[in-house]
């Protein structure tokens, strides 16, 4: 490498793929996808534990707070969305290995749970409205919709990011174009079911 060609190198720069690389003085950099989606999971992390402060605060400031039953229902869509999490983890595997064909049953599969979820999400908040338990009768009714609506909501971002990369993978690219999507996807799906197997605990317990 000459001189000129050490001055002007930007070891902060992503590589072709913009995954993370390492510079020549051992430091690693990451792509500016990835550090995007940091900040915004950082923020929505914030988001969540201002909202959890203020369910714990609710039950505790008000003996107004009557807590609604827990649908069996939930507890399938949990399930669903632990599974669509793995799912897409070993697609990450597959794209990281080059093998396409799994990356392309990989999406089906952690899209498919992701949609179940969201369905079974609407399906139990229905039956809670045909019980009676509608958000402005309890603070606990309005309390559950929100949260839910809310995690359903950033789910529903995760899966436009997903559309895209399905999409890609449907048009012929291959496993190394569409590995950061992939990778990014991933990240988002444990970060949103860590959240909410919180917020499911948590409604749990109180």
């Amino acid at each position: 490498m000459s001189i000129f060609s050490q001055l002007t190198e930007k070891p902060w720069a992503p590589a072709e793929g913009g995954d993370a690389v390492l510079n020549d003085s051992g430091g690693m950099s990451l792509a500016t996808e990835k550090v995007g989606l940091l900040v915004f999971l950082s923020a929505i992390t914030v988001l969540f534990t201002l909202l959890i402060i203020s369910y714990n605060g609710r039950i505790l400031l008000a003996n107004d707070w009557r807590p609604m039953p827990d649908p069996w229902l939930l507890w399938v869509n949990t399930f669903a969305l632990i599974m669509s999490s793995v799912a897409f983890q070993r697609t990450r595997q597959f794209a990281r290995r080059g093998q396409i064909d799994g990356v392309r049953t990989g999406l089906l599969f952690s899209g498919g749970l992701a949609f179940a979820f969201l369905a079974g999400q609407l399906l139990a908040s229905y039956q809670l409205v045909g019980l009676g338990y509608y958000a402005s009768s309890n603070p606990a009714n309005a309390f559950f919709y929100l949260l839910t609506g809310l995690h359903g909501v950033h789910l529903i971002g995760g899966l436009v990011a997903w559309g895209r990369a399905n999409a890609r993978v449907r048009r012929g690219y291959s496993a190394a174009q569409v590995f950061l999507s992939i990778e990014l996807c991933a990240m988002y799906w444990h970060f949103l079911l860590f959240i909410w197997l919180i917020l499911f605990t948590m409604m749990l317990v109180t």
